[in-house]
């Protein structure tokens, strides 16, 4: 009887004693499962931060500062090419204007070659950037095929308007109203920024009274 209440009492020790150690095995391992979370918490909290500088830095690129001077040279498919430009497609002509909206000078002086001539009716417009910017005031320039729905033209000035081009970021479908209006050609024209160098190509729209000859 004692003995077997002897054995008894072991076994249940025992039994204590393994389970007391299996316990601590899962609480040590609980640590290192903790700092895995923390880990993958931490990463996508960095990727937030990443996402939310990217977006506070994304409106300060010398591009969206001065505009999209570059386009694909697509038109609108009923622009009219020009009959009797002064200025064939190829020739070279030195831009008298400047159309940055950063104020530096980028194109005024720079050689040009024409890279489309196109009668039609040029707008400058003023407007609010669809995403909530700056106003833009006299912009030039809008041509009437690059207006939604507008019409016959030419329109007059205080008409106000839809935007259907994409010069600058946030111009696509934000109201705009007419600053003026002429019936003329205008080129689209490629050309090299006279600070920075760079390389602008098929840059909308320059009219013809803002071409000169080259000399």
């Amino acid at each position: 009887m004692t003995r077997n209440y002897i054995r008894k009492g072991f076994i249940l020790i025992f039994s204590t004693l393994l389970l007391a150690a299996c316990g601590n095995g899962n609480e040590e391992t609980n640590p290192e499962n903790n700092t895995d979370m923390e880990t993958e918490s931490g990463s996508e909290g960095q990727d937030h931060e990443d996402i939310e500088i990217n977006e506070e830095t994304g409106g300060h690129t010398e591009e969206n500062m001065h505009g999209h001077m570059s386009s694909s040279g697509e038109v609108p498919e009923e622009l009219e090419e020009a009959e009797d430009p002064t200025y064939d497609i190829g020739d070279e002509a030195i831009i008298q204007a400047e159309h940055s909206e950063g104020g530096e000078e980028m194109m005024k002086g720079a050689k040009a070659t024409i890279a489309g001539a196109f009668d039609t009716t040029v707008y400058s417009v003023s407007f609010t950037p669809i995403h909530g910017g700056d106003p833009v005031e006299d912009h030039k320039w809008v041509i009437h095929e690059e207006l939604e729905n507008p019409g016959d033209y030419p329109l007059e000035p205080g008409t106000e308007v839809t935007l259907d081009s994409s010069h600058m970021e946030g111009m696509e479908g934000a109201t705009a109203t007419i600053d003026s209006a002429e019936e003329t050609t205008v080129y689209m024209v490629d050309f090299t920024t006279i600070t920075g160098g760079e390389e602008v190509e098929n840059h909308k729209w320059v009219t013809e009274e803002e071409l000169s000859p080259v000399e």
